[in-house]
């Protein structure tokens, strides 16, 4: 039990750092400066937490920080709860206002990513994730345990969960702090920050969206923010954004 234990934590941080670093800070805001070799290596931890096409996530997460809170906002509060968690992946396809053309043109040059998407046809993406990461598991029963393959496949639901929690939780009125008027309701939530290694700071990462750093002030640990200065000291990173204060 305790190597199980062990073992989903392990999977669990390596999936939470490729959404909060690859997905979140790197793609899809761009906020450090890596070689493709880094890039790739936490955007494939986060897709194997079934997060689908990076393109897409970049996109939606894009938008979502043009008009937060608003009408134009892929996942915001004004269809309900189980819109904003969920409900908005069902419903969202792209169009004029939220098309890669006009929200990624940067990813859009990188080939890996463009067939990831596979060709802008959402469903085949999401279909083509959930089959490389069966395959990815599958793999790993093969030299490993089935309780290790299980910890993995566990570990993987748990942090694709989390943005889609983030997502509601951060931006409900009084579940968390505000130290910066943004214009939205987004809140900095320290329980939500803990599980998601540095995102639940969600009022600072709207204050400075470009920031490789949400946790800003010195109780707010922001572990992501750790292992990003770690690889900064191995020059595994050139620059990274900091905010303005």
């Amino acid at each position: 039990m305790i190597e199980f234990a062990i073992a989903f934590l392990i999977f669990y941080c390596l999936h939470m750092l490729g959404i909060t670093i690859g997905y979140h800070r790197l793609i899809s805001h761009r906020s450090f400066r890596c070689s493709k070799s880094v890039e790739y290596f936490f955007v494939a931890a986060g897709y194997l937490a079934m997060e689908g096409s990076p393109i897409t996530w970049a996109v939606v997460h894009r938008a979502h920080h043009r008009q937060p809170d608003l009408a134009d906002d892929p996942h915001g509060p004004d269809k309900g709860l189980f819109y904003q968690y969920a409900g908005w992946m069902l419903d969202f396809k792209y169009k004029e206002g939220t098309s890669p053309a006009l929200l990624t043109p940067d990813l859009l040059k990188d080939p890996v990513y463009r067939f990831l998407d596979q060709d802008q046809h959402l469903y085949r993406a999401y279909f083509l994730c959930f089959v490389v990461c069966v395959l990815a598991r599958l793999i790993l029963f093969a030299f490993t345990d089935g309780w290790i393959v299980l910890a993995s496949i566990l570990a993987g639901i748990t942090a694709q969960q989390m943005p889609l929690i983030l997502n509601v939780v951060s931006h409900i009125p009084g579940m968390g702090y505000r130290s910066y008027a943004t214009g939205d309701n987004s809140s900095n939530v320290p329980w939500l920050a803990m599980m998601t290694l540095g995102e639940g700071w969600h009022n600072n990462h709207h204050a400075f969206p470009g920031s490789a750093r949400s946790g800003i002030a010195p109780h707010e640990l922001d572990l992501s923010w750790i292992v990003l200065r770690c690889l900064q000291y191995l020059r595994l990173i050139q620059s990274m954004n900091l905010p303005t204060i």
